[in-house]
């Protein structure tokens, strides 16, 4: 009776956030190692499906990485990165849009699916609703070819408003297509936040192999706003990867997304711990106008 009694108390604990929520949009961006362990992979499908059933909106943006470098592996085709961004020639192209439309999205729909959850998976080329441009990277001052790497020029998101608005839950392949019909490989972070300004989401959520952005002291850092991460960005306290991790952040805050959490994917029901408790488990960003 006392663990029954435990359990409604939980319920009953996250109450005030459903209600807050409700009817809000959230785009959760899925890597890392919660792609690659069953167990996590179950955990999240779980929890995406539980937050649509309670009312809100869910938009999954997935990477896919390590099953590319796979592939190529197998096709004996080089990787190759600059600045964190895979160099992507024709026949690299032809197998990352393979892998990430035709494998890794599908498995999340039919995962997902298999949940009680309604999921179609889409990419950018359907309906154009990623339109891009050739990106270049910027190296000690040159500009460096990445290939066909793409720059988000706009996100039509009709798609995704019609996809939530019947009830299922849209699974998006981070590719993009431009005005000439050619297909570009895109950082999954990227399209997460493009998206979520898009739609005008309530909270970008990115699921990483991180705790979250800690302090000098290596204490997790629960919430901060815009100045306290440029403070400490400047004072070198955040550093290395997480320096673009978190200006993608700010700058989905200031499209409008009022909370952006960077939490640790390798925790069992890592966005129930986050949405619908007071300290959350990550790192989470917010504008003065959040509701938490």
């Amino acid at each position: 009776m006392q663990e029954l009694i435990k359990k409604a108390g939980i319920l009953i604990d996250a109450l005030p956030y459903i209600q807050k929520f409700a009817g809000k949009t959230v785009v959760i961006k899925y890597g890392g190692n919660a792609m690659i362990n069953d167990e996590l992979k179950n955990s999240v499908m779980e929890d995406i499906t539980l937050l649509k059933y309670i009312g809100l909106n869910p938009i999954l943006v997935h990477g896919g990485g390590p099953d590319i470098s796979a592939a190529l592996k197998m096709h004996n085709i080089k990787s190759e990165f600059i600045n964190g961004l895979r160099v992507t020639d024709e026949d690299t192209m032809r197998v990352a849009q393979m892998v990430l439309v035709g494998k890794t999205n599908k498995e999340i729909v039919s995962l997902l699916n298999c949940k009680g959850g309604k999921a179609v998976g889409i990419c950018g080329i359907d309906g154009s609703f990623i339109k891009c441009t050739k990106q270049y990277a910027n190296v000690d001052g040159e500009q460096k070819d990445l290939g066909y790497v793409g720059e988000i020029i706009e996100i039509d998101a009709s798609i995704l408003q019609h996809l939530t608005k019947d009830a299922y839950i849209p699974v998006i392949a981070p590719i993009g297509v431009d005005e000439n019909g050619q297909s570009y490989n895109i950082n999954a972070d990227t399209v997460a936040a493009a998206v979520a300004k898009a739609v005008k989401a309530e909270k970008l959520i990115l699921l990483t192999d991180v705790e979250g952005v800690k302090d000098a002291y290596g204490n997790i850092i629960y919430e901060a706003f815009k100045d306290d991460i440029h403070a400490m960005i400047e004072n070198g306290v955040i550093n290395g990867g997480m320096i673009p991790k978190v200006l993608g952040c700010l700058e989905a805050i200031d499209s409008g997304v009022n909370g952006v959490h960077i939490i640790d994917g390798r925790i069992p029901h890592c966005l129930l711990l986050e949405i619908f408790t007071v300290t959350g488990i990550g790192t989470m960003i917010k504008s003065e106008n959040y509701l938490k």
